[in-house]
């Protein structure tokens, strides 16, 4: 039993690792084709509901912006550590197979975007539009450390209607369903988000009172 039980926390420890430097990888492969492929504000219509738009932020996730950007950087860090050394304690308490998963997707969304702010700025220009930018020698982009620009391409705008004028305050304007601009990281984050409120959040429960 003791064996079963150890061959089953590397494969758990196995997993975790496949999901985190698998989407690592996508998530740079299609942020590095975008960026050395299109404009800044470039947008590919894939279908009516799909598009690839480039643009750059410096905030969170979806492209918000709330706090400085040295903060946000730091704070991206911490709460990647963090999360790797929890994901190591469910892993020898045998949580199960789920929970780790979803887990595993939220570190690996709040690690993606460590590197475009870590690097993007030392090792890209930033050229004027409608240029693509392309890769110059180490240190010699666009900005220094932790300052660089985080890439965002994903669109998906399923709806969109005009407010009838009569109605305060938003009568007369465009409304836009779904108008968030988004990257493979942050599609990790939303998705163990979503999967930890809808499958486990019993587990989350008691996870948060043991930690308390």
């Amino acid at each position: 039993m003791t064996t079963l039980t150890s061959h089953v926390k590397r494969w758990q420890a196995a997993a975790v690792a496949a999901i985190f430097l698998g989407f690592m990888a996508i998530d740079q492969a299609v942020k590095i084709w975008v960026k050395t492929h299109m404009a800044l504000h470039e947008s590919r219509r894939i279908t009516d509901w799909f598009y690839i738009t480039f643009i750059e932020n410096n905030g969170m996730a979806f492209g918000m912006e709330f706090f400085d950007k040295l903060f946000l950087t730091g704070f991206r860090i911490l709460a990647t550590l963090f999360l790797a050394y929890y994901i190591m304690r469910l892993i020898r308490k045998g949580v199960g197979w789920g929970y780790l998963i979803c887990m595993a997707f939220i570190m690996t969304g709040a690690a993606g975007n460590i590197i475009d702010c870590l690097f993007y700025g030392l090792i890209f220009n930033d050229p004027a539009w409608p240029q693509v930018a392309q890769f110059v020698p180490f240190g010699t982009g666009y900005s220094t450390w932790f300052y660089g620009r985080v890439v965002d391409m994903f669109s998906f705008p399923l709806f969109e209607w005009d407010w009838p004028a009569w109605m305060p305050f938003i009568g007369g304007q465009h409304y836009l369903f779904f108008s968030y601009i988004f990257n493979v990281a942050d599609a990790c984050i939303s998705c163990g988000v979503i999967a930890l409120l809808l499958f486990y959040r019993r587990t989350l429960s008691n996870e948060l009172k043991v930690e308390s």
